[in-house]
C-alpha cells in the first residue's frame, strides 16, 4: 500500500466510478424482463439485483485475472494509461444510457483501455490474440448461444404448457423468474465486477504495489462488489425500459426461458475467464424468447440500433480513450487535470439532458422509446 500514489488512487476511484456507471448500466440484463412482466416491482427488482451483484463479486477471479494480466503488457502500462482508458468507458456508458441504448459495459472499457494503452506504450503493448481470443470471438458466439437456447426453452415451454389454465401458467412462471433474475445478477456480479477488479489490479501491478501476474486483493474485491451493487440499486431505467418493453412482446414464459439461458453462458464463461458482454447474452437470449413465441412482436429495429451500438462500442471507447491518453502521456499532472475536468462537464451535461425525458420505477413499463427530448404534452399537435 505504501507504493500507491496519488494517480494510483485517482485511477482506484475512477475505476469506482466506472464500475458504479456498469451498476445501472447494467441492472436491465437481470431484471427488465421480469419488472415488464410484473413478476417483480420494480424497486424491489433492483433491490434484489444489488444485494446479488455484491454476492457475485466474492464468486471467481478468472475474469478479473484476464484483464490484469491478459489482454494488455502489465510491464509497459502506467496509471495515467488505465485513468485514460476509463474515461473513454465511463462517457460511453453514459452516452448510451442517455439514449437508452443497452450497449457493452465491458466493451466500453476494454476499448477505452486498449486505445489508451496503444497511445501511451504502442502497438505491441496490446495483446490482440487475446483480444481476439478473450473478447471478439466470445462477443460474437455468447449472444447466438444465448438466444438459441432461449428460443428452445420458450417454445418447450408454450408446448409443455400449452393445455394448463393460462392464468395459472402466468403465475408460475413470474414465480420462476424471480429465481431466474435473481441468477442472472449473480452471474452478472460474478462477471462484470471483476473487470473493475482487474483494472485496478492492473493499476496496482503498475506501480509495484503487487507483483506481477497477482490476483485482485480482498479489498479491491469487497470494493468493487459495492460500487456495482450500488449502481444497480439506482436503477438504470432508461435501458430497463428498452430491454423490457423495447425489444419484444414478452411474457412470463419467455421471460424465464431468457434468464435462464442467459445465467448458463454468463456463469460458464466467467468460470473459463471469458469476459464476455452480459448485455449481449441478455439480449440475445430476450430475443431468442421473442422468437421462440408465435405470434409474438419482435421489434427488429431496436435491435438494429442495439446491433449498430454494439458494433461501435469497442471502438469509439477506444478513441476516446487514445485521445485521453495523448492529453495524460504528454500533459503530465496538468493533463489529467484537463482530462478530468471535460469528463465531468461532459458527464454533467448527459445527466442535465436525461432529466429532459425522466424514466423512473413510476414509468418503466409504459410504452415508448426512450428520448433526450422533452414528451409533447397530451393533446399537442404533431
Amino acid at each position: 500500500m505504501d507504493h500507491i500514489t496519488f494517480l494510483v488512487a485517482m485511477v482506484i476511484v475512477t475505476a469506482l466510478a466506472f464500475d458504479f456507471t456498469n451498476g445501472f448500466h447494467d441492472t436491465a440484463n437481470a431484471m427488465a424482463t421480469s419488472i415488464a412482466t410484473g413478476a417483480l416491482r420494480p424497486k424491489v427488482a433492483v433491490a434484489i439485483s444489488g444485494v446479488l451483484n455484491l454476492a457475485g463479486a466474492f464468486l471467481s477471479t478468472e475474469v478479473a485475472r484476464t484483464i490484469s494480466g491478459g489482454i494488455v503488457d502489465d510491464a509497459l502500462v502506467t496509471p495515467g494509461m488505465i485513468f485514460a482508458g476509463l474515461v473513454g468507458a465511463i462517457l460511453w456508458n453514459l452516452m448510451t444510457w442517455l439514449l437508452g441504448l443497452p450497449s457493452s459495459s465491458s466493451h466500453a472499457l476494454f476499448g477505452g483501455l486498449i486505445g489508451a494503452v496503444w497511445v501511451g506504450a504502442g502497438r505491441h503493448a496490446v495483446h490482440f490474440d487475446k483480444v481476439v481470443e478473450k473478447i471478439l470471438i466470445p462477443a460474437v458466439a455468447s449472444p447466438v448461444v444465448a438466444g438459441l437456447a432461449a428460443l428452445a426453452a420458450t417454445y418447450l415451454a408454450y408446448r409443455i404448457t400449452a393445455r394448463a389454465p393460462k392464468d395459472g401458467v402466468s403465475r408460475g412462471f413470474r414465480a420462476g423468474q424471480i429465481a431466474s433474475a435473481s441468477l442472472v445478477s449473480l452471474a452478472h456480479g460474478t462477471n462484470d465486477a471483476q473487470k473493475t477488479m482487474g483494472v485496478i489490479t492492473l493499476a496496482l501491478i503498475s506501480c509495484g504495489a503487487l507483483g506481477h501476474d497477482a490476483g485482485p486483493p480482498v479489498w479491491v474485491v469487497l470494493s468493487a462488489g459495492l460500487a456495482i451493487a450500488m449502481g444497480t440499486y439506482l436503477g438504470g431505467w432508461r435501458i430497463i425500459r428498452t430491454m423490457g418493453k423495447g425489444l419484444v412482446d414478452i411474457e412470463s414464459p419467455q421471460g424465464f426461458a431468457a434468464e435462464s439461458a442467459a445465467t448458463a453462458v454468463i456463469l460458464s464463461s466467467a468460470n473459463l475467464g471469458f469476459a464476455l458482454s452480459t448485455t449481449q447474452v441478455c439480449s440475445g437470449g430476450i430475443l431468442g424468447a421473442g422468437v421462440g413465441r408465435r405470434l409474438a412482436e419482435v421489434r427488429w429495429s431496436t435491435a438494429g440500433r442495439m446491433a449498430l451500438a454494439w458494433l461501435v462500442t469497442l471502438p469509439a471507447a477506444a478513441a476516446v480513450g487514445a485521445l485521453a491518453a495523448g492529453v495524460v502521456v504528454h500533459g503530465g499532472t496538468a493533463g489529467i487535470v484537463l482530462i478530468a475536468l471535460a469528463a465531468a462537464a461532459v458527464a454533467g451535461v448527459i445527466v442535465v439532458l436525461s432529466r429532459r425525458d425522466p424514466v423512473h420505477a413510476d414509468n418503466v413499463n409504459n410504452a415508448g422509446t426512450t428520448s433526450v427530448r422533452p414528451a409533447a404534452p397530451a393533446g399537442a399537435a404533431g
